[in-house]
């Protein structure tokens, strides 16, 4: 049986992509209303990003799990997310991008940064064929991405709570209309093999460049 796809759909702009967190409104209140994450956030554990709307609803329980009761909608610069990239390791080794065990656990102790891929989601949170990438940030990482690639953040609870009572109600297309237009990212060949991906080609009219990695 062929591998499911892999591949970054998400909300981006020329130079930024938007990632979703979700947490207690201690945190995300402050984060929405400075734009940016509060003096007392946590740098110590691992901060997992996700592009896929759907996937943050099915990890946050629209909104409604505890300590993720509010979901915030981040924009981070392209050239930050291309450095995560650069600098990540797969959470579990694979035989398609690794040359052996000993190299996935070399990589693993030395970077910043987990990729994840799990099951994409539809409105019923139901798993899709196609997977969808989660980015765990730590140490250098996470410092990166508070200080340095944050431009913005909205918080979308409502919005997501709204899309799930037209789910529930059966007003799937309504729901759906409401969705972020996210669409595939583009990957440069290498960046595309480190993290396993299938890489998503630039669609005619998108107003883009592929971002430089940044060292």
């Amino acid at each position: 049986m062929p591998a499911a796809p892999r591949e970054i759909r998400a909300l981006y702009s020329a130079e930024t992509i938007t990632v979703y967190q979700a947490y207690s409104p201690q945190v995300a209140d402050p984060a929405a209303a400075r734009g940016r994450f509060p003096d007392g956030y946590d740098r110590g554990r691992m901060t997992w990003i996700k592009p896929s709307f759907l996937w943050m609803m099915y990890r946050s329980s629209w909104a409604s799990a505890v300590g993720q009761e509010r979901v915030l909608a981040i924009r981070i610069r392209r050239d930050g997310f291309a450095w995560a990239l650069a600098h990540s390791a797969l959470s579990s080794y694979d035989g398609r991008v690794h040359t052996s065990r000993d190299q996935w656990k070399r990589e693993m102790r030395r970077s910043p940064v987990r990729i994840q891929w799990d099951p994409e989601r539809d409105l019923n949170l139901q798993p899709l064929q196609g997977r969808s990438l989660q980015i765990g940030l730590s140490g250098e990482a996470v410092h990166r991405y508070v200080d340095e690639w944050v431009v913005g953040i909205d918080d979308v609870t409502e919005l997501a709570r709204t899309i799930n009572e037209l789910a529930r109600e059966g007003l799937r297309e309504q729901a759906s209309r409401l969705l972020p237009a996210e669409r595939p990212y583009p990957l440069p060949g290498p960046l595309a093999s480190r993290i396993g991906a299938s890489r998503a080609q630039p669609h005619p009219g998108d107003e883009r460049t592929t971002p430089r990695t940044n060292t």
